[in-house]
């Protein structure tokens, strides 16, 4: 399917908010214990296993409105949908929460084994949006690399320590901010690589 434009807004809307709808579900049950076939599950699960559904639809539409979806969605909604099944399985939330240290891990691990080739995989994803020199690539990719593996190790530290509300809060507000100030501050940063695109 070709790719289509699509409007930023909805664009943002479709990916953002299922995790958005997640927290407020989180928020609305989490002191409530509910018990299918004989089973008792926390809120946390039930809103686990609500925005799997959520999430899927989100994409579906995202997918039939612009004809694509990112290699990272999918991965994205594959660890989803694997991690929230066994937390329900396994009727465990621990699953759902060690996902976002694997998700980070694996991107680190990914761009790692890039830069030890003497290559920039962030290049392949990112170069149509950012045109930058082989050096530029380079250095984003090296400082992207530390900080994926640094939320990764702050997930397991703070899952591992701390209450699930500021975990499902760090989650939904925290990480996906400091990662967006990051790259901000990257590109600002990396100015002098950038290739003019006349």
């Amino acid at each position: 399917m070709a790719e289509k434009e699509i409007n930023p807004i909805l664009k943002q809307v479709l990916e953002l908010g299922p995790t958005l709808l997640f927290f407020v579900i989180y928020l609305r049950i989490k002191e409530n214990t509910y018990t299918f076939a004989g089973t008792e599950y926390t809120g946390f699960i039930v809103a686990t296993l609500v925005f799997v559904p959520i999430l899927l639809v989100a994409m579906a539409i995202l997918w039939k409105l612009s004809g694509k979806l990112s290699r990272m969605q999918v991965f994205t909604a594959f660890m989803v949908i694997f991690f929230g099944g066994l937390t329900a399985w396994f009727n465990d939330e621990r699953f759902f929460k060690m996902k976002t240290s694997i998700v980070y891990g694996f991107f680190a691990t990914i761009l790692g084994v890039g830069l030890l080739r003497g290559r920039s995989y962030l290049r392949y994803i990112m170069e149509d949006f950012l045109p930058m020199r082989d050096e530029g690539w380079m250095i984003l990719t090296r400082r992207l690399t530390a900080m994926f593996g640094a939320l990764a190790l702050a997930n397991e530290y703070i899952w591992r320590t701390q209450t699930t509300e500021l975990w499902v809060k760090l989650e939904t507000f925290a990480f996906p901010v400091v990662l967006f100030l990051f790259l901000w501050a990257q590109i600002v940063l990396l100015q002098k690589y950038l290739i003019d695109p006349q």
